[in-house]
């Protein structure tokens, strides 16, 4: 009988130190850049008109929804810098339809 006694307090240690491994874990990815989804702002605050072709790497172009009411386009650069250009732009269309035609 004994045994049993001790091991409720020992399983309920266990559950204890399994729970807050769990959120550590959960809170070292959040840290590493993991995408958080409840973040519902817009990304673009100030867009560019455009950017010369040669200079861009990929395009993301997102629609509009629940976290941003505009279309929002953000070219990665070959330096590795992020830059938001405006969709309505004729360059930007042209931009975006050359990197879709890729």
């Amino acid at each position: 009988m004994a045994r049993t006694a001790s091991a409720v307090p020992r399983a309920s240690w266990l559950l204890r130190v399994a729970l807050l491994l769990l959120l550590l874990v959960d809170a070292c990815r959040r840290a590493a850049g993991a995408p958080v989804v409840s973040e519902l702002r817009c990304q673009c605050l100030q867009t560019v008109q455009g950017i010369h072709l040669k200079n861009i790497q990929s395009v993301k172009v997102t629609s509009p929804g629940p976290h941003c009411a505009q279309t929002e386009v953000i070219a990665t650069l070959k330096n590795g810098q992020e830059a938001c250009l405006n969709p309505e732009a004729p360059l930007v269309k042209k931009i975006i339809h050359k990197m879709l035609n890729k």
